[in-house]
């Protein structure tokens, strides 16, 4: 990395409070910009936006998405900013450049009685089976984010007023809520299961075999072996079950605002979606019910 770079990586880090994973794909943007620059016989510093532009031609041309040129052009903003902010170039070359369209894409979530087909599966007679359904019943009752979830420590939780501190992205903070069914599980886990899986005095929530916490790829895989052993058809993920969470609430007449502040989102923009997914919902509903326009 040159020095300029390695400088706007600790800002990130340091200033912005970036995830290592938004900091990697930070990186990885510009280190793949740079080998585009050597083709060109320039660098970083020294460019205007035709050579932007005809490196995202050629993202184009190689079939990139407009979703990741997007993300590209999001990378190479926040860099030349950072530039002029620190005084080392004086014109910002992406001030002509504009974003290709997306099409915004509905996210994926569960109806209820798929919902339902997948949270029956682990068996809460063992140790991890009871953390396995601890953990569908955390992502789908709260609407965090898996990587919020594996950091959740005891202390965070609030057990008189059902809630637990999120240390979301940006390292925002936040109280999710959880109602009966996960109190229910929480207890039940805490009381039992978690004392023969805390075999290293751990502070974290949720623990492997081995008594360590849980990590963002641990979750992944057991929600993979879950839906498998649920017979489900669906593409489901972590995000999934907050896609769903999302949807549900809106679906029950929660508002737009209070999902967004669960949510965790900076922009009521980014929550929006999930009205495109109810208003999915209720058309399909209606196309079915309706005696005039059922086929």
């Amino acid at each position: 990395m040159t020095g300029d770079i390695s400088k706007f990586i600790d800002y990130l880090t340091y200033e912005k409070h970036y995830s290592k994973h938004t900091i990697n794909s930070y990186q990885k943007d510009l280190e793949n910009f740079i080998n585009f620059l050597k083709t060109q016989n320039t660098n970083l510093n020294q460019i205007d936006y035709k050579v932007v532009r005809l490196y995202l031609t050629e993202l184009h041309h190689k079939k990139y998405a407009n979703k990741t040129i997007c993300r590209v052009i999001s990378t190479l903003r926040s860099y030349y900013r950072f530039l002029i902010k620190e005084g080392i170039i004086n014109e910002n070359p992406m001030t002509l450049i504009s974003n290709p369209k997306v099409e915004q894409s509905l996210p994926n979530f569960l109806y209820y009685d798929e919902l339902e087909t997948l949270l029956v599966v682990p068996e809460t007679n063992t140790p991890l089976g009871m953390r396995d359904a601890l953990i569908l019943e955390l992502l789908y009752a709260t609407g965090i984010r898996v990587s919020e979830l594996v950091n959740i420590k005891i202390k965070d939780i609030d057990f008189y007023n059902h809630q637990i501190k999120i240390l979301g992205k940006g390292n925002r903070e936040r109280y999710v809520i959880y109602g009966k069914k996960c109190k229910e599980l929480l207890d039940l886990y805490l009381s039992d299961a978690r004392l023969k899986l805390n075999k290293k005095q751990s502070d974290n929530l949720l623990l492997n075999n081995r008594g360590d916490c849980l990590t963002v790829g641990g979750v992944q895989y057991l929600i993979n072996k879950i839906v498998k052993q649920s017979g489900l058809k669906n593409n489901v993920s972590p995000h999934t079950l907050r896609h769903t969470f999302a949807t549900h609430m809106l679906n029950e007449g929660a508002d737009l605002k209070s999902v967004q502040e669960l949510l965790g989102h900076s922009d009521l923009k980014t929550t929006s979606i999930y009205t495109h997914v109810s208003n999915e919902h209720l058309r399909k509903v209606y196309l079915s019910a309706h005696p005039r326009a059922r086929k």
